[in-house]
């Protein structure tokens, strides 16, 4: 009997073993869940921010020195619009958003108050959306892989794809997940373009006016350990690029040599957010460094430095 006793497990060893498979299993969750979110990315990237001195801290913008001042405010009236990027319009001091599944293109202020919208009659699932010289916005169709190049007044009311250029974005690697997102970058007189997934940037060499020179020129995309690309914009002071990832709830600041300078989560208890931004898929910036983000479906965020 005293044999048969010893081979059976102890109640204790029984214990250690179910507490040994639910360490297992909390640390595999926990791998996963930082793998999803990339935190082992921008663990790397955090460290490194610790080591970058005031000054250089001022000579880029710097995200995580922001905090939310309108945190989710509804657009009214646009709760099944699917608001999809948002562009700053220095000659108006405005900001325009596209919606992607009506589409339309509206009209904010500054404090993410609607002041007008525009119907977008051609289009299909506009996606991207930046202001460039002279009233001109670039509007990039997700669905249609094309760019096109609009004139927006104040006696605008309507924009119809027919009266505009159109350019021609070509095949993307996955078809159902293509260019999303552009911004315009006066300083190298060029549009970036970003592919949504895998993520992908290109630019395309523009004066600013109604036509590109050349072909789209890919860049090296080293940089974007994101899970997608949903939104591009460019600092007015620095030049630095702003990157938005919806799934990776994350924006970055990317310097002139691509790398990678500063990064904002966007989940809730951080950068005074109350809650997670649940699907932000447009992002600028104005003259100033005030930050703006839409979300899916109508949420509007405000961001200012602090520091």
């Amino acid at each position: 009997m005293s044999s048969q006793t010893q081979q059976k497990p102890t109640r204790r060893s029984r214990f250690a073993l179910r507490w040994y498979a639910w360490l297992l299993l909390i640390i595999a969750a926990v791998y996963g869940l930082a793998f999803a979110m990339h935190w082992d990315d921008r663990g790397v990237l955090w460290v490194l921010e610790r080591f970058e001195s005031k000054a250089e801290q001022k000579e880029s913008v710097w995200l995580p020195d922001y905090q939310v001042v309108i945190d989710a405010k509804p657009l009214p009236g646009m709760e099944k619009d699917e608001a999809s990027d948002l562009a700053y319009s220095p000659q108006t001091k405005t900001l325009f958003s596209v919606m992607g599944k009506n589409p339309f293109l509206a009209e904010l202020s500054l404090q993410g108050e609607v002041l007008r919208k525009m119907p977008l009659v051609g289009w299909s699932n506009p996606e991207g959306l930046t202001v460039m010289e002279n009233g001109l916005l670039a509007i990039v169709d997700e669905r249609q892989h094309t760019l096109s190049i609009v004139k927006v007044d104040a006696a605008t009311r309507e924009l119809n794809i027919a009266d505009f250029p159109k350019y021609d974005l070509g095949p993307s690697k996955d078809q159902n997940k293509a260019f999303e997102a552009i911004a315009w970058d006066p300083r190298n007189q060029q549009l970036v373009l970003g592919e949504e997934r895998p993520p992908a940037l290109f630019t395309w060499k523009s004066d600013g006016s109604q036509t590109l020179t050349g072909d789209k020129q890919k860049l090296p995309s080293d940089e974007l350990d994101i899970r997608n690309l949903s939104a591009l914009a460019v600092d007015p002071r620095t030049g630095h690029w702003l990157v938005l990832s919806a799934d990776s709830h994350l924006l970055l600041e990317l310097d002139e040599t691509g790398e990678q300078v500063s990064f904002m989560t966007l989940l809730g208890n951080f950068n005074g957010l109350k809650d997670t931004i649940p699907r932000a898929e447009g992002v600028t910036m104005d003259e100033a460094g005030t930050l703006y983000i839409v979300s899916e479906p109508n949420l509007f965020y405000r961001f200012e430095k602090h520091r």
